[in-house]
């Protein structure tokens, strides 16, 4: 039930029955639908499975009496003004349909929406598959038992925001964006900044040779799943044609060498004809780049850190050799990122990815999400230089790339629309939080607008991205709660003028 506390402060529009009856009616269908709709494995490259995922959002929004239209790559689920559509201002919800990829790691079957423990576990359970079903629910009980709409709601479900991330551009080429837009993507009360999205890659083809007191060579190494999951699993296979011994003693090493917190190495000698191969597994953690850097365990560095000095010259060492100095803590400091700024913090850098490319050579990937203190042409200038000088130190070459094409996103804390937000966040959850600072881009960087609110609330690590994602079903019913809130303030009110503007 929604917290007694909330009619302390006099609500914008009358909301208790609103909220009365969302408890009554449709509280129950929550966990039922978000299990089924995260069932749709809708990872990057699944067209099957977004198509099934469309034809489901259309059969249970037409249930649930809204207008539903395919816009390609978006679909478009609208609640109308109350008396018609024409001339009335539109109120944009944003989510994304799609998921990021998933690992072998995971306890429960990760597309099952496994219901346990008062939680919902599932890729897309927290991002954003349920906020997708709370913006349903919520646009429900505003049509059943809410006061009359001077705006339309729309709720809008992207396809290939953790991916390509071309959506929403591709629909704006051919639909008006709404006059204002929710993105239900982040953190609540409300997020008045977005840190910049970049990638930073390193590629060589620098082969390794043994050496006398290196007698071995990588035959193998990959670590990470994407770009912003902190990678919790890292492998490498070293091959010697000097038979085994060399290994035994290489293991014993390394089985006495500390581990990083939270990580854990597995190893496996392996005769090969005359000679050996061992194996190496360090498993970490995962968790969201840009959102719960902390919650993560670096499976990559650890590695790096482990195979420090034990490595013959050549690619695979050096690209480690910069994944350890990247990878020194989590703010940049190791890549001279160490400019703080009062209010966005410092810089959050995931070492994130290596793995094999075509032609035998080795890609390492950085996520960086940056501050307005250095971002695009000028971070990536600078890390030019740090490579540079990384890489003739060692006496080594480095394919640099990446991509740093993306700028942070800031709004006025004392701006109308996030003083509106806050206010419905208190009424509905009797809590005054500070508004966030997020590592992670959304939808609101796309849409013109837009600002990030919700759904994840504040003091408890966010899931997203993580092995076992899962959200706590009282909060996905106390997130339906602010949500109705909001929308009884904002499109049964009066059309908020110049939001953006204090």
């Amino acid at each position: 039930m929604i917290p007694s506390l909330l009619w302390a402060a006099q609500p914008a529009q009358p909301t208790r029955p609103v909220h009365d009856h969302y408890d009554r009616r449709l509280a129950p269908r929550m966990v039922p639908l978000l299990s089924e709709v995260i069932r749709f494995p809708t990872v990057a490259g699944n067209a099957k499975a977004w198509a099934d995922q469309k034809t489901w959002i259309q059969k249970l929004a037409k249930g649930l009496g809204f207008e539903v239209r395919d816009a390609g790559k978006v679909m478009e689920v609208d609640l109308p003004a109350t008396g018609g559509r024409d001339g009335a201002p539109v109120l944009g919800l944003l989510v994304h349909g799609d998921v990021q990829p998933v690992d072998d790691h995971w306890s429960i079957p990760p597309f099952s929406g496994t219901v346990k423990d008062g939680r919902v576990l599932g890729r897309g359970a927290a991002d954003d598959k349920g906020p997708m079903i709370q913006a349903l629910l919520a646009m429900k009980a505003l049509k059943e038992a809410g006061p009359t709409r001077a705006s339309t709601i729309r709720l809008l479900v992207g396809s290939d925001e953790e991916s390509t991330n071309t959506d929403i551009t591709d629909y704006l080429k051919a639909n008006r964006p709404p006059d204002l837009s929710l993105v239900l993507d982040s953190a609540f009360p409300v997020v008045v900044g977005e840190k910049a999205w970049n990638a930073l890659t390193l590629e060589t083809q620098r082969p390794t040779a043994p050496t006398a007191d290196r007698p071995w060579t990588v035959a193998a190494l990959e670590a990470g799943l994407a770009t912003s999951i902190v990678p919790d699993r890292a492998v490498i296979r070293l091959a010697s044609a000097a038979g085994k011994d060399p290994l035994v003693a290489l293991r014993k090493r390394l089985e006495r060498r500390p581990l990083d917190p939270g990580c854990r190495a597995a190893f496996s000698l392996t005769p090969e004809g005359a000679g050996a191969s061992l194996t190496i597994t360090v498993q970490g953690k995962a968790a969201h780049g840009g959102v719960n850097l902390e919650g993560g365990r670096n499976a990559l560095v650890a590695l790096a850190r482990l195979l420090d000095g034990e490595l013959p010259p050549g690619g695979a060492d050096d690209l480690l050799a910069f994944a350890r100095q990247a990878g020194g803590d989590l703010y940049g400091t190791g890549l001279g990122l160490t400019e703080p700024d009062p209010l966005w913090g410092r810089c959050a850098v995931n070492v994130a990815t290596l793995k094999p490319e075509a032609g035998g050579g080795l890609k390492l990937t950085l996520n960086i999400r940056a501050t307005p203190k250095r971002y695009g042409p000028a971070l990536e200038a600078h890390l030019r230089q740090v490579v540079s000088a990384f890489a003739a130190a060692r006496k080594t070459a480095f394919s640099f790339g990446g991509f740093f094409g993306d700028t942070p996103l800031a709004f006025d804390p004392q701006s109308r629309l996030v003083k509106r937000l806050m206010a419905d966040y208190e009424r509905a959850t009797g809590r005054v939080d500070q508004p966030a600072i997020s590592g992670g881009g959304t939808y609101a960087k796309r849409m013109p607008h837009a600002i990030a609110f919700g759904m994840w609330f504040p003091g408890r690590p966010y899931p997203g991205h993580d092995v076992d994602e899962q959200v706590p079903i009282e909060d996905l019913h106390r997130g339906a709660h602010v949500l109705i809130e909001t929308l009884a303030d904002l499109a049964c009110g009066e059309p908020l003028k110049e939001p953006f503007r204090p």
